[in-house]
C-alpha cells in the first residue's frame, strides 16, 4: 500500500513516518511540502492513501483535492481546530488534530479497513461547505493552476455539469454546482439572482423591470442578466431596498 505525506512542517511529516513504522505494509512513496508538490506526487505515484495537512503555502489541502478530481483515501492532519467537523467521524476518512498521539493515529488507521473510496469526496464537500466562506477560487486553465480572488469574479453562470466563472481576464470552467458556490462564496458579496446566475453585488449598477413580474440586473461590466422572483427578493434583502 503506497502512501504520500503532504505537510509543510518537517516535524509533522517525521511524526507520521515514525507512526507508520508499525505498519510495514504501507510504504511512504514521497513526502511533499505543499499542495503543488502533492498534486505532482499523486499523479506520479497513484497512492492508495495520503496524509494531508490543510493550511499550507500556495494552495490548501481542500483546494488540492478539488483539483485532483478523484483523490485517494485521505487522513487529514492539521493544527487548526476550526476545521474539525463532526461529519468526518461518519465517513472512512479521518481527521487528526496536531499534535496527535500514536493511539489516535492507530484508530485512524483502523478505519482504513472500512473505508470506501467515494467517501473522500463527500467529506471534502462537507468540509468546504462548513468552513468559512472562501476568498478565492482555484481552477485549472490549459493545464495550469490559476487562483482567482473572489473580488475579481464578476458573475458565475451554470453550464451543464460545470460552472462558468466570469472575470475581466476571461471565463473559466469548474466542475462544481451552483449550489456549491452559493454556499461557499461570501453571502453578502455574491447573490444568487437566478438558478443559472450568481453575481458580484459590488458590480450592480441598475435593476430594470423586464416584461411582467421579471427583472434584469445591469453590471458595471455591461452584462445584463435575468433575475428570478426569488432572486429579486434576495437582491432587495442584500441591497436594503
Amino acid at each position: 500500500m503506497k502512501a504520500i505525506i503532504i505537510d509543510d512542517e518537517p516535524l509533522a511529516r517525521m511524526m507520521v513516518k515514525e507512526y507508520l513504522q508499525s505498519y510495514p505494509h504501507i510504504i511512504v512513496a514521497e513526502e511533499c511540502n505543499d499542495g503543488f508538490e502533492g498534486m505532482k506526487a499523486i499523479q506520479h505515484h497513484q497512492p492508495d492513501l495520503i496524509f494531508l495537512d490543510i493550511q499550507m503555502p500556495k494552495i490548501n489541502g481542500f483546494e488540492m483535492l478539488e483539483l485532483i478530481g478523484h483523490p485517494p483515501q485521505v487522513i487529514f492532519t492539521t493544527a487548526f481546530e476550526e476545521y474539525a467537523i463532526k461529519a468526518f467521524d461518519a465517513h472512512a476518512a479521518d481527521y487528526l488534530l496536531k499534535p496527535f498521539s500514536k493511539e489516535r493515529f492507530d484508530k485512524a488507521m483502523q478505519k482504513l479497513t472500512l473505508q470506501r473510496v467515494n467517501a473522500t469526496q463527500a467529506v471534502v464537500d462537507m468540509a468546504m461547505q462548513t468552513a468559512a466562506p472562501s476568498n478565492r477560487v482555484v481552477v485549472k486553465d490549459n493545464g495550469k493552476i490559476k487562483i482567482i480572488p473572489v473580488a475579481q469574479v464578476q458573475y458565475l453562470e451554470a453550464a451543464d455539469d460545470y460552472v462558468k466563472i466570469i472575470t475581466a481576464d476571461g471565463s473559466f470552467l469548474k466542475k462544481k454546482t451552483m449550489q456549491y458556490f452559493e454556499d461557499s462564496l461570501p453571502p453578502q458579496e455574491f447573490i444568487r439572482i437566478h438558478r443559472s446566475y450568481i453575481i458580484n453585488a459590488s458590480l450592480i449598477t441598475r435593476i430594470d423591470l423586464h416584461e411582467k413580474d421579471s427583472h434584469l440586473v445591469l453590471l458595471t461590466t455591461g452584462a445584463r442578466l435575468p433575475v428570478s422572483k426569488a432572486g429579486y427578493i434576495k437582491l432587495k434583502e442584500v441591497l436594503g431596498i
